[in-house]
């Protein structure tokens, strides 16, 4: 266990800010852009170590995004490190502050507080996939690609990984309390039914995707209920058995108190045909096996018990495959479901179709924020990992400020076999050179963006802050007055 803390204000040096005020936006709704946020890619976290090394101290953010508004701080994920599982990574969550204007919503001043080492017994977790750090690719043991997070109301941490697919509890310095209990249904597995946490298709037969796991992670607003959603379908469900073909992704409810699987939902991603229908002519169309491959979910968070906001997007944009940011990109999106009327589909299957069974029904979605076409009308760069989001600070005129950050994979590619590379780039021009060994003049690695939107109290709907555990003076002052009982009767954390 390892707690790393930093208490300077500013750190001017890690931000650049350029403030992009944009009322009138195409946006589906009167959601608008208020400025953006520029980290750059060298930044360092606070592990403590000597000069900047990408799989050490490297700062990564935003794999997941979380405003503790009870305390005015800010919780950031950063998946598995760079090198796509291959190189060691010690995985962390990021504490940091943000200053929000409370006036326009216009965000600045990143400070970075703490970086936190997610640890089980004295060992750290490792973004290393299960075949290399355990020798087996059936046992989990340590591996962790941690990409959603929430806070309970006694502030413990939740984390989702995508390499079980998995839900731990944390205490709040990052020391491992539970596992959830995964749905059989999710595991990955081969025809012989072993389990098989690292290849994909082809070796597995069911289960979620190869990197497809459990990407977003929410909490109701009364604690009792944990979220959390597959990237993308499962391998086994859709036509031909082929998950790549399908758009139905598995949003999966948890009991917090007893760390069961109570239900399974389905969220259905957009339709291939209305993306290609952005995209100009037809040559960079997406096909029908990247449905339910290139377009998936990158985040979710509770407006209350049944609402949630959805982020969906694309795999295209500035990032570090070069091959993807030279397409045009189709999605990036923000969606608002509610699970009135859905269909609890535990115990059905979906393999062999792209529909859904009569008498089943998703959740229903409506779009909320086109983050793509807003970015597109002020004239920015489109980031191809949009996945972290949170409902931010409320605003002094009612509305609330929503925040979107970006995963830059820590400006990290693979080249040949297993070897790693850093992205250098200026947005235009791309070189590729040896992981740490510094990049040209002009081309920085690549940057983490946050976004700051605005959204008022009307667009969010019915938004329920999530609860938090009273302190022990509370506690005493609603016992003189009679009123203890109600704490004692919420559900036991």
């Amino acid at each position: 266990m390892l707690q790393l803390k930093h208490c300077v204000s500013g750190l001017g040096y890690l931000v650049a800010s350029a403030l992009l005020f944009a009322g009138n936006t195409n946006s589906a709704s009167a959601v608008s852009l208020v400025n953006t946020l520029t980290i750059p890619g060298a930044s360092k976290d606070l592990f403590p170590t000597s000069g900047n090394s990408a799989n050490v101290n490297r700062l990564g953010l935003f794999s997941a995004l979380y405003y503790d508004r009870h305390q005015n701080v800010y919780y950031s994920l950063a998946d598995r490190g760079p090198g796509s599982g291959v190189i060691p990574y010690q995985t962390r969550v990021q504490k940091f502050t943000l200053d929000v204007n409370p006036t326009t919503g216009a965000i600045g001043n990143f400070n970075l507080l703490e970086t936190i080492l997610l640890t089980k017994d004295g060992s750290s977790f490792n973004g290393l996939n299960p075949r290399l750090l355990n020798g087996n690719a059936g046992t989990l043991g340590l591996s962790l690609d941690p990409e959603g997070f929430a806070i309970a109301a006694n502030g413990n941490f939740y984390v989702s990984d995508e390499y079980g697919p998995s839900v731990y509890e944390f205490s709040p310095n990052g020391s491992f309390i539970r596992a959830f209990q995964t749905p059989n249904n999710l595991l990955p597995r081969e025809s012989s039914g072993n389990l098989n946490y690292v290849d994909g298709r082809g070796t597995i037969t069911s289960g979620r995707q190869d990197n497809r796991g459990f990407e977003g992670l929410t909490l109701s607003s009364d604690g009792t209920k944990l979220f959390t959603l597959l990237q993308d379908p499962l391998v086994n469900e859709g036509a031909s058995n082929d998950g790549r073909r399908s758009r139905n992704l598995r949003l999966v409810e948890f009991d917090t108190a007893t760390g069961q699987s109570t239900a399974q939902y389905i969220y259905q991603v957009e339709d291939l045909a209305d993306i290609n229908n952005r995209i100009p002519g037809t040559a960079n169309d997406f096909s029908a096996t990247q449905q339910g491959r290139n377009i998936g979910i990158s985040a979710i968070t509770a407006l209350n018990n049944n609402e949630f906001l959805v982020l969906e997007r694309d795999n295209r944009g500035l990032g570090e495959e070069a091959q993807t940011s030279a397409l045009p990109v189709g999605s990036k999106r923000v969606y608002k479901i509610n699970l009135a009327g859905a269909t609890n589909v535990s115990g059905i299957s979906l393999a062999g179709t792209n529909s859904l069974p009569s008498g089943v029904t998703a959740v229903n979605k409506s779009l909320f924020l086109d983050i793509a076409d807003i970015l597109k009308t002020t004239g920015q760069i489109i980031p191809e990992k949009m996945e972290g989001l949170a409902i931010g600070p409320q605003l002094a005129d009612g509305s609330y400020a929503i925040l979107i950050g970006t995963d830059n994979d820590f400006s990290v590619t693979s080249g040949q076999g297993d070897q790693q590379l850093d992205v250098c780039t200026n947005g235009t021009t791309r070189t590729l050179v040896p992981i740490d060994s510094g990049c040209p003049a002009g081309q920085p690695l690549i940057p983490t963006y946050l976004y700051s939107f605005k959204a008022s109290s009307a667009e969010l709907g019915n938004f329920v802050p999530p609860q938090k555990v009273p302190e022990p003076t509370a506690i005493a002052g609603l016992a003189l007055l009679g009123l203890s009982g109600f704490w004692l009767k919420r559900p036991k954390r």
